[in-house]
């Protein structure tokens, strides 16, 4: 007996940070889309009490470092579980990319270790649980699109923008996102304007979406990571309608309405960088099975 589960990717649309909290997180207000590139995960039970990672990914962890082994490790603490389940990862999203890969594969895990061991939670109480584990996991339990404020645990959902093509240019670097945050001066940032890309993601107004597009990190990561800016130039240059790094980066995804211009970034970014994807955004909910 198996069980199935997608794990797609997320693009920030907006990302804002407000202030660093007493317990030295900072208070976030951002705008989360699914996309349609996804890791596929595979649960099986095991006869012996254990968490078994299995992936042919080496850059993927097979113990407690892995967000999804430490999903299955909370399922089994909080109801006394003594079965042992083998999560195999397959891996599309590229790894530390400032996309959500890991945050999505424990999300996977704990909706399908819901099925496999029965659990009847729902979605919300899975969303807490998720919380416990990652920043980003609340949401990527439910995926679509949302506001997620908080430092991204509390999540708000929001209809799905305008149907569009993103390409994606990951470069071949590392970003540590404690750097990106320590060296980020709120005072001197540029804050996107929230409430205005809500908004815009309401009306399906797809030129709206593209004009208020805004990281407040990426100005660092750029400061930090000069191919950041350089994939960002190349594809404005090749004719993308918003450009933006998500997350702490450093991947950089361009909006476009038509497949033919997106392909036309992808063969031009390909000359400069070797992680480049052509995806549609997803905006609804993530299928559960």
């Amino acid at each position: 007996m198996r069980f199935l589960e997608k794990a797609p990717a997320k693009i920030n649309l907006a990302l804002d940070v407000l202030y660093k909290r007493p317990d030295q997180y900072h208070e976030v207000d951002m705008i989360m889309t699914t996309i349609d590139l996804s890791d596929r995960i595979e649960l099986s039970p095991l006869r012996t009490d254990e968490i078994l990672i299995v992936s042919e990914n080496r850059f993927v962890p097979s113990d407690h470092r892995n967000l999804a082994f430490q999903a299955a490790q909370v399922l089994k603490d909080r109801f006394g579980i003594r079965e042992g389940v083998e999560i195999y990862i397959e891996k599309q999203i590229p790894v530390a990319a400032g996309l959500a890969g890991g945050s999505s594969d424990a999300a996977a895990v704990l909706r399908g270790l819901n099925r496999l061991w029965q659990l009847e939670l729902s979605l919300e109480e899975l969303a807490d649980i998720g919380a416990r584990i990652g920043s980003d996991v609340s949401f990527c339990v439910h995926g679509g699109t949302a506001r997620a404020t908080g430092r991204g645990e509390k999540v708000e959902k929001l209809p799905a923008p305008p149907a569009c093509w993103v390409v994606l240019a990951k470069p071949t670097i590392g970003v540590s996102t404690q750097a990106i945050y320590e060296n980020l001066n709120l005072d001197e940032a540029s804050h996107p304007d929230i409430p205005a890309m809500i908004e815009a993601i309401k009306r399906e107004d797809y030129q709206g979406i593209c004009d208020r597009v805004g990281n407040v990190l990426e100005p660092v990561t750029v400061q930090l990571h000069s191919d950041v800016q350089q994939i960002k130039e190349h594809m404005h240059e090749f004719g993308a309608d918003a450009v933006l790094m998500s997350g702490s980066g450093p991947t950089v995804f361009g909006l476009v309405q038509h497949e033919s211009r997106a392909q036309r970034i992808y063969n031009g970014l390909r000359g400069f960088c070797d992680e480049v994807y052509v995806v549609r955004m997803l905006g609804g909910r993530v299928p559960l099975d």
